[in-house]
């Protein structure tokens, strides 16, 4: 399931995101004060998103949530599109954006790594959201320009450091996926990872007896997996993730040091343009 964001009105959006929209919160005069706001059901439509997945989110939902109608909420959000943007603006809210005390850039970076990849398993849903069109919210800026802030310390350019930052955050975005999807896994499909991974292992054995001559380089490779897991651990597949999260990530930050060494002396670059674009 893959979920679009930027669908509802774009002028109605772009002033809910960044507050510049009078919402009815806001309205003064004789009459009883809504009891709702902007914040109030975007915070209800989160928790539904976390307690039950992107395809149980409605309006609707979300009204029940709060002990409303849905059209109880038009009022404030125009409609589900709006809303989805919101929400996801609003979760971004949650990663830190302030690394200054690391002791360089490098520690800084993986911080910031480690911090964005625990919000992503806080909040599975968000990866269901396409990054082909970005939401435009300041908080979605701010998450950007945190690491954008990091890496020009490093004085590359700005065209290498724009791909250096499209890197990261592909490469953050995937591996948590992988561990949102292998938490998911059993309770999605009824079968657990020991379960599927015993009736096909065996089956594979049959099918492929040469299975070994044929993929000698694959063999080899999986010979460093480590043991099965106890009982009360995670499951494989999800401790190999953060695994594999740890390596890719020292081997991508040991490339930025090797691209700073043949660009030249850093320092050169450091006062480069900003990066302003949000893709």
């Amino acid at each position: 399931m893959v979920v679009f964001a930027g669908r509802g009105d774009a002028r109605r959006s772009m002033a809910l995101l960044w507050r510049r929209e009078k919402s009815a919160e806001a309205r003064t005069g004789p009459g009883p004060k809504p009891g709702l706001s902007v914040d109030m059901i975007v915070d209800a439509a989160i928790a539904v998103a976390d307690t039950e997945g992107m395809p149980a989110l409605s309006m609707r939902a979300v009204g029940e949530r709060l002990g409303r109608t849905a059209m109880a909420l038009y009022t404030y959000v125009p409609n589900k599109g709006e809303l989805l943007d919101l929400m996801y603006d609003r979760a971004l809210s949650e990663v830190p954006t302030e690394f200054e005390g690391k002791p360089s850039w490098r520690d800084a970076v993986t911080s910031w790594a480690e911090e964005f990849s625990a919000f992503y398993l806080r909040h599975p849903w968000v990866l269901l959201v396409s990054q082909a069109r970005p939401v435009l919210g300041p908080n979605e800026f701010a998450v950007r320009e945190t690491v954008v802030r990091i890496l020009r310390e490093t004085g590359l350019e700005s065209r290498v450091l724009r791909g250096v930052v499209a890197s990261l955050f592909h490469y953050v975005r995937g591996s948590a996926q992988m561990i949102a999807e292998s938490r998911q896994a059993a309770s999605a499909t009824g079968v657990s990872d020991d379960d599927w991974w015993y009736s096909r292992s065996g089956v594979l054995e049959e099918v492929a007896p040469d299975f070994a001559e044929r993929f000698p380089a694959s063999i080899w490779l999986e010979q460093s997996a480590g043991p099965p897991p106890a009982e009360g651990e995670a499951p494989y597949l999800e401790r190999e993730a953060k695994d594999v999260f740890t390596i890719g990530l020292t081997v991508l930050l040991d490339g930025i040091e090797t691209t700073m060494v043949r660009s030249g002396d850093p320092a050169a670059r450091a006062a480069d343009g900003a990066v302003t674009s949000p893709r």
